[in-house]
């Protein structure tokens, strides 16, 4: 299984060579997102921090995240369409290697573009005193986050009719962090918005990251950051796994 979905994921990662503008292109949103708010809006944002960039990091990162799991969407829905997965399950391949080609590739593509964002946001003026523990722990929860987002991505590119119901799921999950802690402190909200802001799973994520990043240790809120990737992972891998099964039939 691993060789044969090393191949998979070798095609799907030459498509991706081949055409980088797929990761240029979904890097300049965030990459425009942060500028804007750094240099024009952050300078009337208290935060209760010297450096804004610092405290928006995080949140910029999953939105860069969402932004590119629409992809992996894209991706399937076209082997779908054009017939190319149906040859795949005819071939001596085990079935799950097709979708988890899609996964690693995804997991690969967001990573790059992490790396470009966060090198840019070094540049603005982003610094950190965290340790290589707490690098790999922040990895980790994007790593996590990035997969919970991937196999709900796989559910649409499984089953839209169109290209555009295939991406169009991004939109609320990209525009989630903005009803958060990942730009402002969530005490600033009215009542109602920032009891939904502090219990949605981007604050607590955000929340994690931005502690590991700033301090190098986190509280109990991370448990409920994992919890949030691990279950909506879980949920969405079943749910996905039942749609491929049926549709092999």
């Amino acid at each position: 299984m691993k060789r044969k979905t090393g191949v998979l994921l070798g095609r799907l990662m030459r498509n991706i060579m081949r055409s980088p503008d797929t990761i240029i292109t979904v890097a300049v949103t965030p990459i425009m997102m942060m500028l804007l708010f750094v240099y024009v809006f952050g300078g009337a944002i208290e935060t209760g921090t010297d450096n804004y960039v610092n405290y928006l990091l995080p949140g910029i990162l999953l939105i860069t995240i969402a932004s590119g799991v629409a992809y992996t969407s894209l991706r399937l829905f076209t082997d779908v369409k054009s017939g190319l997965m149906a040859r795949f399950i005819t071939m001596p391949i085990k079935r799950s290697s097709i979708l988890w080609a899609h996964v690693l590739t995804s997991i690969v593509s967001n990573a790059l573009t992490v790396v470009i964002v966060i090198l840019v946001a070094f540049l603005m003026g982003f610094r950190s005193d965290a340790d290589i523990l707490a690098w790999l722990a922040v990895g980790g929860i994007l790593g996590l986050f990035t997969l919970a987002l991937t196999w709900l991505a796989i559910i649409p590119g499984l089953t839209a009719g169109s290209m555009e119901g295939a991406t169009a799921y991004s939109y609320p999950l990209i525009f989630l962090p903005f009803i958060s802690s990942a730009f402002v402190p969530t005490d600033t909200m009215p009542k109602l918005v920032r009891a939904f802001a502090e219990n949605q799973p981007v604050t607590s994520i955000v929340n994690s990251i931005r502690s590991l990043l700033d301090q190098g240790i986190v509280g109990s809120g991370i448990w409920i950051a994992l919890a949030w990737c691990i279950g909506t992972m879980v949920i969405a891998y079943l749910i996905a796994s039942k749609i491929f099964k049926r549709q092999l039939r």
